[in-house]
C-alpha cells in the first residue's frame, strides 16, 4: 500500500538519521596519526606549573614532571568519521606538550600546536581551546628517515629521525607507558577548563635515532636541558570526542553513567571501534 511504503521509508529515513547523528556525536574527529617522533624532557615541576591554569596540576613521577615534543602528520582526517568521505590528505602537526592531572584524572596538555594547515588552527583554538598557530612546515622522506622542519615566528623545529629495531609494546608501570599512554586532553577554552577523551590502540614503540638540529619551541621560564629519551611509532587510528567542561567528565552525558576515573575512560573502546569499522 502507498501509505505503507511511505511509512516504511520515512522509519527507514529516521533509522538512519539516528545512527549517523550518533556516529557524529560519539566520533567527532577522527584521523590516522603516522611517523611519529617522541622527544621527552625531565623538567621542574614548579617550572611548568607557571604555564598550567588553576586546577590543572603537573603529573609528576621520581618527583619530576615531563615535557614532550611530538612530531607526526595528520592523515585521513574527518568530523563524526563521516565528512569528507576520503577524508583530509596529509598535515604535519607539531606539539610540545606535558604531562598533568586534574583531581583523580590524568592527560596531556598542550603548550603550543604547530600545524601549516589554517583550518585546524580554527577548529583547535575554537572548539578545544588548544593553543593552535599557524607555522611553515616541510615533512620529506628518504629511505626509512623521515626530515621534519617547521617555523613560527621566532620559534622553530627541525630534525631528522627513523626508527631502530622492532615495535613493541611499552612494558607495564615503565616511564615510556607513562608517557606515551594518555587518553585525555585538558584545554582552556573562553576561560573554562574543557576536557576531550581520546581513543587509539596502544602504542607501538621503537627506538628512534633522531638528530634534532635546532629547537626553540619551549616558551621563555620553560628549560629543556640535556639528551631527551627519543621514541618512534608508526601511528595509530585516532579518535577524539567532543569537548565539554571538566564538571561533565564524570558522567557520560550521551549515556547517562559515571565515567570511571582510570586512565581510560568508559567509552573509549567503542569509539576505536567505530573509527576502524
Amino acid at each position: 500500500m502507498p501509505g505503507g511504503s511511505a511509512a516504511w521509508c520515512c522509519q527507514a529515513l529516521a533509522s538512519v538519521l539516528i545512527i549517523c547523528f550518533n556516529q557524529l556525536i560519539n566520533t567527532f574527529l577522527s584521523q590516522r596519526w603516522d611517523d611519529l617522533l617522541f622527544a621527552h624532557w625531565p623538567v621542574d615541576p614548579d617550572e611548568l606549573r607557571a604555564f598550567l591554569p588553576a586546577g590543572v596540576q603537573p603529573d609528576v613521577r621520581e618527583d619530576r614532571a615531563w615535557v614532550g615534543v611530538v612530531a607526526f602528520r595528520m592523515t585521513d582526517t574527518r568530523a563524526g568519521g563521516l565528512f569528507p568521505p576520503r577524508g583530509l590528505g596529509s598535515i604535519p602537526e607539531l606539539n610540545l606538550r606535558t604531562y598533568v592531572r586534574v583531581g583523580a584524572r590524568r592527560g596531556v596538555w598542550f603548550i603550543t600546536l604547530d600545524t601549516s594547515s589554517p583550518l585546524f588552527v580554527g577548529v583547535g583554538r575554537t572548539l578545544y581551546g588548544l593553543a593552535y598557530r599557524r607555522a611553515d612546515m616541510i615533512v620529506a622522506r628518504h629511505g626509512s628517515r623521515i626530515y621534519y622542519a617547521s617555523v613560527h615566528a621566532d620559534r622553530a623545529f627541525v630534525a631528522s629521525y627513523e626508527p631502530v629495531g622492532p615495535a613493541a609494546a611499552p612494558e607495564r608501570g615503565s616511564l615510556e607507558e607513562w608517557l606515551v599512554e594518555r587518553y585525555r586532553l585538558f584545554a582552556l577554552r573562553a576561560g573554562d577548563l574543557v576536557g576531550a577523551e581520546v581513543a587509539h590502540s596502544p602504542w607501538l614503540l621503537q627506538t628512534a635515532d633522531a638528530s634534532i638540529e635546532l629547537n626553540t619551541l619551549a616558551p621563555a621560564g620553560l628549560t629543556l636541558a640535556g639528551l631527551p629519551l627519543l621514541h618512534f611509532s608508526r601511528g595509530v587510528d585516532a579518535v577524539i570526542g567532543a569537548p565539554c567542561r571538566v564538571g561533565a567528565l564524570t558522567h557520560h552525558a550521551r549515556h547517562g553513567r559515571p565515567v570511571p576515573e582510570a586512565d581510560r575512560p568508559a567509552g573509549l573502546e567503542l569509539l576505536a571501534g567505530a573509527r576502524r569499522g
